[in-house]
């Protein structure tokens, strides 16, 4: 993967975290229920390797 295509790809992860971070405290979402609602579905794809 070129190194632009890398740093690119970085930059929009970051800018989908932000955005999602900026939604979800617009929507007066508490950040502990974001906070869970990321790590269940952490835990779900995680289990979904161990197959």
């Amino acid at each position: 993967m070129p190194l632009t295509h890398f740093l690119a790809l970085i930059a929009f992860v970051i800018l989908a975290a932000g955005a999602t971070l900026s939604l979800a405290l617009w929507a007066d979402l508490p950040l502990a229920a974001l906070g869970f609602a990321a790590l269940s579905g952490s835990l779900i794809l995680g289990a979904r390797q161990w197959r």
